[in-house]
């Protein structure tokens, strides 16, 4: 079993023996989640693959987030935000924007990217380098700023 997946289970013996209510749903969810991917592959996920689909959690939140704010509905947009936030503690911390530079700025260098023609394979070998820790249309943002 995953580490990571080992330490949401502890967490959601943590939240049942606390009463918060709203984490230990959260997690349940999270857990949820995880399990239907890995019956669907019929495998043991990897920490990496797990990140990925918290990540991808995150992100169903901030659009519904979006979405509930848009028609006025801030009670379930609060309640988004919540889950955001403690869906967020278990992710690694997001890399600084200088941080993410000087890795695309190295990245470009190795690959030897003149144009913007070598995009796809920046954005692919910095996605790899950062591993969860940035958005992928951040990636794409500044290597398109850089290579233009």
């Amino acid at each position: 079993m995953a580490e990571f997946f080992q330490k949401l289970q502890e967490e959601m013996k943590a939240a049942m023996k606390s009463g918060d209510k709203d984490r230990l749903s959260t997690i349940r969810m999270l857990i949820s989640e995880i399990k239907k991917v890995q019956i669907d592959s019929k495998k043991e996920l990897t920490d990496d693959e797990i990140v990925s689909i918290l990540q991808k959690y995150v992100k169903q939140r901030k659009e519904a987030y979006e979405q509930y704010t848009k028609a006025g509905r801030e009670d379930l947009a609060g309640k988004e935000l919540k889950e955001i936030e403690i869906v967020q503690e278990f992710l690694p911390q997001p890399l600084s924007e200088k941080e993410l530079v000087e890795i695309i700025d190295q990245t470009i260098a190795e690959v030897g990217a003149t144009s913007i023609k070598d995009m796809g394979k920046v954005v692919k070998s910095v996605i790899e380098k950062v591993k969860g820790r940035a958005e992928g249309a951040v990636v794409s943002k500044i290597v398109k700023e850089k290579l233009s």
